[in-house]
């Protein structure tokens, strides 16, 4: 896969835009565990493998464990995640499929039990701002740095 070309290049308008609700989102309060965990779960939904390298890194650079990094992906399955790390998810995996699934009332019910109205807002902001990363660098073929290949033990 060839990258197509430099989105923030072509367009430095519309990447300072993006940026500065990356920017919001950085500094809006939100927990910084339940911001990676919606960045890393709608970057899999979308197949954003340049944007999956690097939430996983800035997780685990933030302290979060493998385990809990690398189950993400089958969170339903496992016991790790809390209740509200659950809603969270479930609402991201709703926000991010709304053109296929909509945006079920079970999922905003759980939403609700575990954040305010405001949080709420802000959760889907952030949402859907790691959406329009994802699209930008899924369109135009972003390519995430290639690490050192793990050498067998």
């Amino acid at each position: 896969m060839q990258p197509r070309f430099d989105f923030a290049k072509a367009s430095p308008e519309s990447y300072k835009a993006v940026f500065a609700l990356e920017q919001y989102i950085r500094n809006c309060g939100l927990e910084p565990r339940h911001i990676h965990l919606l960045k890393l779960r709608a970057s899999q939904i979308n197949g954003c493998a340049y944007c999956v390298d690097m939430h996983v890194k800035e997780a685990r650079h933030d302290g979060f464990s493998e385990q809990w990094i690398n189950l993400v992906c089958a969170w339903r399955e496992s016991p790790l995640y809390d209740a509200r790390e659950r809603a969270l998810l479930e609402w991201t995996e709703a926000v991010t499929n709304v053109a296929q699934t909509g945006v079920p009332n079970t999922s905003y019910e759980e939403i609700r039990k575990h954040f305010s109205d405001e949080e709420v807002v802000k959760i889907t902001t952030a949402i859907g701002t790691i959406n329009v990363w994802n699209r930008l660098c899924v369109s135009f073929r972003s390519q995430h740095p290639i690490d050192e290949p793990a050498q067998a033990a």
